[in-house]
């Protein structure tokens, strides 16, 4: 009953994630840091972030962009990999912390970068892809501040969709090739992984047929709902 539970909210997560480029990670990372624990939780979910980028790079193959693909993902890959090797040695609860303030702090973080409206050249973007990419290597969700910086660098619909999910399938390459590497992925885990994977990519192929009907705006409503939600619930688990 877990994992159908658990695959149902993958589909839904994976839906939202296709239309507007986030939102499956911030929907799952929760749940199954109640079911597995945060340490084993990420590296889960890394896989499954993995798979749902490679459906939303395939639904808009057509239009990456692929010298924002290059600027984004050659410092952020290695970064990612750094920021990982820096989750598997924090205790538990202070992942849990390091979450949950994490969802929360975005919030304002994104609407603050929205309301500005930054245009940003090759050289910051590439630099924003490096530290998004450490981020992304230890808290795992951190499309809310992809998605501006990507808006920034002048994408958007079909190019900003493709290539912040090529963007992000190398940082998650390098993320899962890590924990491979320290031992962070038992067979288990990653069996769990393309399980819950398969439901993602599942939602995001889905998601391409909505994505010119849903409201932008109202997403994002729903979008700092569920940041909101998250990051009180690891911080509820992590304070228990």
């Amino acid at each position: 009953m877990t994992y159908l539970f658990v695959l149902a909210i993958g589909v839904v997560a994976g839906a939202l994630s296709g239309v507007i480029g986030t939102g499956s990670s911030i929907i799952l990372l929760p749940i199954l840091v109640f079911q597995f624990g945060p340490q084993q939780a990420v590296p889960v979910m890394a896989i499954a972030a993995l798979m749902s980028n490679v459906a939303k790079a395939l639904a808009w193959w057509r239009e990456i962009d692929w010298r924002a693909f290059a600027a984004w993902s050659i410092p952020g890959a290695p970064a990612a990999a750094l920021g990982a090797h820096t989750l598997l040695i924090l205790p538990a609860h202070v992942v849990d912390v390091a979450l949950g303030v994490f969802f929360l702090a975005m919030i304002p973080g994104r609407r603050w970068l929205e309301a500005r409206q930054l245009r940003i050249r090759t050289w910051q973007f590439a630099l924003t892809g490096a530290v998004v990419g450490f981020l992304t290597g230890i808290v795992l969700s951190t499309g809310p501040l992809s998605v501006p910086a990507f808006t920034a660098y002048g994408l958007a619909k079909g190019a900003f969709l493709s290539t912040e999910a090529a963007a992000s399938l190398a940082l998650m390459v390098s993320k899962v090739v890590t924990f491979q590497q320290l031992g962070a992925l038992p067979l288990p885990s990653v069996v769990r992984g393309v399980i819950i994977g398969a439901s993602v990519m599942a939602g995001s192929f889905a998601g391409k047929a909505v994505v010119r009907r849903m409201s932008v705006h109202a997403f994002h409503h729903v979008l700092d709902a569920v940041m909101l939600c998250s990051g009180l619930s690891l911080l509820w688990a992590a304070a228990t």
